[in-house]
C-alpha cells in the first residue's frame, strides 16, 4: 500500500554551500552573500549550523534521519537539496533525474545512495536512471519539479525550465501516475522554477498557490481535483510563496504521528487561520534556516528526500 509520508528521510550536509551562479539564472529566490553583507565562509558556516539544527529537530521529533556524505572530489554548492536528484518510492524504486545545470548534476551519487539505503534496510528493488535524457534537453528535477499524491498516484507539475512536459509524461508512464501538467504565463515562469515552492500535498491537506495560473478554468480544475482527492484545500499567496509557505512537507514519527515541517520564515508568513487549519493535519514543526533559504533559494522541503522502509517499520 502506498503511503503519503514516511518516518525516514535522507539529508546531505552543505559542506560546499554557497551562492550558485548557474542556478541563479532561473531562481529568483536566491540572494548573493554581498547582498546579505556576509562573506563566503560566513555563509557556509551558517548553513552548516542550520543543517545540524534541522537534523537535531527532526530527530527530536522521532523522525529517522539518514545522512549521505557530500562528495569530496567536486564542489557542489546546492548539495543540501537532494530531493532534486532522486526520489524513492514505497515499492522500492529509486529514480535518478535529469537536471538543468552542470554543477547540480555533480550532486548525484547513485551508488552511494543505494549503499546507504541498503545498509539502513530501505528496499531498493530497481534503479531507474533518467539522466541520459539531459542529452536531449529534457529536464525533470525530481520532487522539486513534481508534487506527488502518493496514495492516489497523481503527480502535479508546473511548467518551467527545470520541468519539461515530455520528461514529466515519461515519468508518469513509468511510475503509473496520472499527470497534471500546468502551464503558467511567462511572467511567472521563474517564480515557478520548482513546483514544490507553490504546492505541498499531505495525507489529508494540500497547500497551493493558484495565483501563478492565469487561466481561470485551469485554476478551478486544479482546486476541484485536489478536493476530489480528499484533501483540505489551503490557498497561499505569491507573497507567501516567497516566504517558503509552499515549501513544507508532511513526515511521520516512528510511532506514526504526523508532522508538518516548515521553516520559521514560512511559519511566520502563514496567517493564524492557515496555521490552525494545518495543525489539524499534523504537529507543526518549524526550523530556522534563513541562510539556506536566502542564499540557496530553497526551503526545508528541498532539504528532505523521503525514503520508505518496509511497512514504514518503527525504529
Amino acid at each position: 500500500m502506498n503511503r503519503q509520508s514516511t518516518n525516514t528521510v535522507v539529508l546531505v550536509s552543505p559542506d560546499h554551500f554557497g551562492f550558485n551562479p548557474e542556478t541563479a539564472q532561473t531562481n529568483p529566490f536566491m540572494h548573493t552573500p554581498q547582498s546579505l553583507h556576509k562573506n563566503t565562509q560566513e555563509i557556509r558556516d551558517s548553513a552548516v549550523k542550520e543543517f545540524k539544527n534541522v537534523v537535531a529537530v527532526l530527530k527530536k521529533h522521532d523522525v529517522r534521519v539518514l545522512i549521505l556524505p557530500n562528495r569530496k572530489d567536486v564542489v557542489t554548492p546546492d548539495a543540501v537539496f537532494p530531493n532534486n536528484w532522486f526520489s524513492h518510492h514505497s515499492e522500492g524504486q529509486v529514480v535518478v533525474y535529469p537536471m538543468l545545470t552542470a554543477n547540480r548534476r555533480l550532486e548525484r551519487q547513485k551508488d552511494a545512495l543505494v549503499t546507504l539505503l541498503t545498509h539502513a534496510n530501505i528496499p531498493v528493488s530497481e534503479v531507474i536512471d533518467l539522466t541520459s535524457d539531459e542529452e536531449n534537453g529534457l529536464v525533470l528535477e525530481a520532487t522539486g519539479s513534481m508534487v506527488l499524491d502518493r496514495v492516489n498516484k497523481v503527480a502535479f507539475a508546473m511548467a518551467s525550465s527545470r520541468t519539461n512536459e515530455v520528461e514529466f509524461k515519461k515519468w508518469c508512464t513509468l511510475m503509473g501516475y496520472e499527470g497534471v501538467y500546468i502551464i503558467t504565463p511567462k511572467y511567472h515562469r521563474q517564480e515557478v522554477y520548482h513546483t514544490n515552492l507553490l504546492m505541498s500535498i499531505g495525507t489529508s491537506f494540500a497547500v497551493v498557490c493558484l495565483e501563478v495560473i492565469e487561466d481561470d478554468q485551469v485554476r478551478r480544475q486544479v482546486k476541484d481535483l485536489i478536493e476530489e482527492l480528499g484533501k483540505e484545500y489551503i490557498e497561499i499567496s505569491l507573497d507567501q510563496v516567497y516566504n517558503f509557505c509552499g515549501n513544507i512537507l508532511e513526515v511521520q514519527s516512528t510511532s506514526g504521528e504526523k508532522k508538518i515541517v516548515m521553516s520559521e520564515g514560512a511559519r511566520d508568513a502563514f496567517t493564524k487561520e492557515q496555521l490552525d487549519r494545518l495543525a489539524k493535519h499534523g504537529e507543526i514543526v518549524s526550523i530556522a534556516i534563513p541562510t539556506i533559504e536566502e542564499v540557496g533559494g530553497g526551503g526545508v522541503r528541498c532539504m528532505i528526500a523521503e525514503v520508505f522502509a518496509n511497512n514504514n517499520e518503527r525504529r
